[in-house]
């Protein structure tokens, strides 16, 4: 390995990014560099290389109209990036690569010898496109070219300074088109599926590593006290859990939030200097699939409706179906006491089923118990 190339992996290694990448065509070389310095794996949460055309449209849920091209590779970075925002470590920035080649193969190519890097981070996309000289390079001198640049987008949205020596010559140099999003921006496409949420990191940073995240869910119109305690005793008795709240933006029986609603509510986060997610998955068992892992903070009311079969079109079998999925991707519920129906319950007064009572921790009423709600308040404040 040449020492720019191991300079450059290593502060990118050193960065406190993670990454999902996503090739296909070219670009081999990179994932050697990356993988083969020591501390990648703390900046490289998956690699996949979609070469057939089956791969690629299950990857990206569509057959890209033209493999080798643009939009092709930021459709990749942007499923990339969507499973990094899954799989990231808590309170870690993340990104997406898309990287796409057709480059020198066994047999002569009709078109031109290209390739399109892509890198999406929470409010950037980033697309190099290079055509290279036909009959200039080997494969491999090819797949080095292309390396060096997926090297360098990396280290761009690392923020990482990396000078490429990739030996492209003057009718090679890259077009390059950068777009990014403003707040606004990032929060509609949340709200329209396209990435699955966006993070407000405000706590002050923790020097703590943390296993899983420990969310606490809810629409928070107000954010009040007894929210803040609950997580705060929650945290407590799950010391190895990145505390942080949760709002979806999609309601399952309501329209969805504004943009304007959600800044609003995210504005209490700040002032209170507590981490926020807004996510667009209203259902327990899609947050599941969005955090795996993570501990949940939940009232005996909720734990209550998670095993009524009511929910489930009354298919007892298939809430527990849904629930042993959950249970299988490490999801557990911390309980907290609440009202039922003007009665006070905690978790052991719910019939929760044999098979699911692990999943299921309690939150004693000595450790919490505040008789308040956001609906009780909004009342009050006439809001």
């Amino acid at each position: 390995m040449e020492a720019w190339v191991r300079a450059v992996v290593e502060a990118i290694h050193s960065s406190r990014a993670q990454a999902v990448i996503y090739l296909a065509g070219g670009a081999s070389q990179a994932l050697g560099w990356l993988l083969s310095v020591p501390g990648a794996s703390g900046s490289v949460l998956e690699v996949v290389v979609p070469y057939s055309r089956a791969s690629m449209a299950q990857l990206l849920g569509k057959l890209p109209l033209q493999f080798t091209s643009k939009q092709a590779a930021e459709d990749m970075a942007l499923a990339a990036f969507n499973r990094a925002l899954k799989l990231s470590g808590p309170g870690l920035q993340v990104m997406g690569v898309g990287f796409t080649g057709s480059l020198a193969s066994s047999r002569p190519k009709h078109g031109d010898h290209r390739f399109y890097v892509s890198t999406r981070t929470q409010n950037r996309l980033r697309t190099s496109h290079v055509t290279l000289s036909k009959g200039l390079r080997s494969r491999e001198e090819e797949d080095k070219v292309s390396s060096c640049f997926v090297l360098k987008a990396i280290a761009d949205a690392c923020r990482v300074s990396a000078t490429i020596q990739s030996d492209v010559q003057e009718p090679e140099i890259p077009k390059e088109s950068v777009e990014q999003f403003d707040e606004d921006q990032e929060l509609q496409q949340v709200i329209d599926g396209q990435v699955c949420m966006k993070v407000y990191h405000f706590a002050d940073p923790m020097e703590k590593n943390f296993d899983r995240k420990l969310i606490l869910p809810g629409s928070f119109n107000p954010l009040h006290d007894g929210h803040l305690r609950l997580l705060e005793v929650a945290s407590s008795m799950c010391d190895d859990g990145f505390p942080c709240f949760e709002i979806s933006a999609i309601n399952a029986d309501k329209p969805s939030l504004s943009i304007a609603e959600i800044k609003r509510r995210v504005e209490q986060f700040r002032k209170a200097g507590k981490n926020v997610i807004i996510s667009n998955q209203p259902y327990f068992y899609k947050k599941a699939e969005l955090f795996p892992g993570s501990a949940f903070i939940i009232g005996a009311d909720t734990a209550a409706r998670l095993v009524n079969p009511k929910y489930y079109g009354g298919d007892y079998n298939r809430m527990l179906e849904i629930l042993l999925e959950c249970k299988s991707t490490g999801t557990t519920f911390l309980v907290g006491g609440r009202e039922i129906e003007g009665v006070f319950k905690v978790l052991e007064d719910l019939n929760i089923p044999t098979e699911l009572k692990d999943m299921f921790i309690s939150i004693p009423e000595e450790k919490f118990r505040i008789d308040i709600s956001s609906t009780e308040l909004r009342k009050s404040q006439r809001l």
